[in-house]
């Protein structure tokens, strides 16, 4: 089995691409071992010391490291995950609920609500997802959109210019009623 790496945008992160299936639908988002209780991987990468966080995608899993180098840490996180998928233990041992914040917004801005959607779908997420993350909606109120940011977008240092600048202006641009966007 071959585990590529890629950096992320957030020196804290590095993604790791198992070249398989890592989660068939949705994304999960660890930020501390107690968190990891349904995930056998996630509770087994927690015990490398330096590990922080741990963000499942579809073909990726996203590690976040405190403070110690990457080169201590990551052969052994490769060991980890080449150890748990060549088991064929499952990434997840039960059906886990991924968040359970409802989605809020004002009756009558449906429509609006729908092109955000559509636009975080098909726009953001992948591009996102590229850089080990993961962006999902969670809300609109008078003008302001309310994202949640997890695995490497979590906590990044480019993350702020990503929101004002580039999902911002990409909605300003196709939604007129949007006039900011934040993170929750």
């Amino acid at each position: 089995m071959f585990i590529q790496t890629e950096a992320t945008p957030n020196p804290a992160t590095l993604k790791f691409l198992p070249g398989r299936i890592v989660l068939p639908e949705g994304t999960m988002d660890f930020r501390k071992s107690e968190d990891a209780g349904t995930s056998p991987l996630a509770q087994t990468l927690f015990q490398v010391d330096g590990v922080e966080g741990i963000f499942f995608g579809h073909d990726f899993i996203s590690v976040t490291k405190g403070d110690v180098d990457w080169q201590h840490i990551k052969p052994a996180i490769l060991g980890a995950i080449m150890e748990h998928f060549m088991s064929g233990a499952p990434v997840v041992a039960s059906e886990m609920s991924e968040e359970s914040d409802e989605e809020f917004f004002e009756e009558g801005d449906e429509e609006t609500v729908d092109t955000i959607k559509e636009l975080i779908e098909t726009r953001v997420r992948p591009a996102v997802a590229q850089d080990g993350g993961d962006i999902t909606f969670r809300g609109f109120r008078d003008g302001i959109v309310y994202l949640s940011m997890r695995g490497a977008c979590s906590g990044c240092p480019s993350s702020t210019a990503t929101l004002k600048h580039g999902i911002q202006n990409l909605l300003r641009h196709f939604v007129p009623e949007v006039e900011e966007v934040r993170a929750i």
